[in-house]
């Protein structure tokens, strides 16, 4: 497979000790690494699921409980797990009133959550959840079809300046920034030397991506 411009998504996990104070980390944890696979379309939902599925363990489990949270891909969907040694204390889904302050967390999940259910395994279960994320593929570009060009184009620019680069391969976000810098300078210098105003360009091609993006 030709995976030029992919963004790779690795599967990650995190051992916790489940306790209130334990949220907030994994929250931006969360939103770090979806950052990173481009998907902050996502962080919001993904975040709220993991406090959700956090506090189903340490409401139903107990506090101090060892967890994991545990995300990957699931072809085009994130998917996020929470496993905890219980297999008794199972999730269930309880709609709970709108001024209500318990009872809402699987509910949550469920409403936000493009589906999700519960593993039993002899040591262990796992909630997971799963959240759509618009991809055309595991390790594809959100955005569209121009953010999808644009990373195959850097991919290979990226591959053709390094000495010895057998073909395109995918760039980290950093690398990836400073190939977009070289692919903007070289194509001023080519504005210039065709006679073009480079300025006048940079204006126009602002004013798309603006219009583009809203």
């Amino acid at each position: 497979m030709d995976c030029a411009g992919c963004v790779p998504r690795k599967p990650w996990d995190i051992p916790f000790v489940a306790e209130p104070r334990e949220v907030s980390a994994l929250r931006r944890i969360m939103r770090l690494h979806l950052g990173l696979w481009g998907l902050h379309g996502i962080a919001e939902a993904a975040q709220l699921c993991v406090t959700e599925l956090v506090s189903n363990v340490i409401t139903h489990v107990g506090a101090g409980t060892p967890t994991t949270l545990a995300v990957s891909m699931n072809g085009t969907y994130l998917r996020i797990e929470v496993q905890d040694p219980d297999t008794r204390a199972l999730p269930t889904l309880i709609r709970a009133g709108v001024d209500s302050e318990g009872g809402r967390g699987m509910a949550l999940v469920d409403a936000t959550a493009d589906r999700w259910g519960v593993q039993l395994h002899p040591d262990r279960k796992v909630t997971w959840c799963e959240l759509s994320t618009g991809l055309t593929s595991p390790n594809g570009h959100s955005g569209g079809g121009r953010v999808a060009r644009a990373g195959s184009m850097l991919g290979l620019y990226g591959a053709a300046k390094l000495p010895g680069a057998q073909g395109p391969s995918p760039l980290s976000v950093a690398v990836a920034q400073e190939t977009a810098i070289d692919v903007i300078a070289d194509l001023l210098h080519w504005l210039r030397v065709h006679g073009l105003d480079a300025d006048e360009t940079l204006d126009r091609a602002q004013i798309r991506f603006e219009a583009e993006a809203e």
